[in-house]
């Protein structure tokens, strides 16, 4: 496969996919550990925080069941 001229293999598709994977996951435990700090040190609830951790959480069940299903 060729992007912008270069030559793309399996590999960097497969590195890109894993650290995308990585990031995800990474931003998602600061969301949480950030709702979680504002709770039980600040007894505020940020709801938006919580948004953000329960999207990512809901996104990959749903990809997972898709996935499951239809391959």
């Amino acid at each position: 496969m060729k992007v912008l001229g270069v030559t793309v293999d399996e590999r960097f598709l497969e590195h890109r996919r894993r650290s995308t994977s990585a990031g995800g996951i990474a931003a998602v435990v600061v969301a949480i550990g950030l709702f979680e700090y504002h709770l039980f040190r600040q007894h505020e609830l940020r709801w938006e925080l919580l948004a953000v951790g329960a999207t990512a959480v809901v996104v990959k069940l749903a990809v997972l069941a898709w996935y499951r299903f239809n391959n």
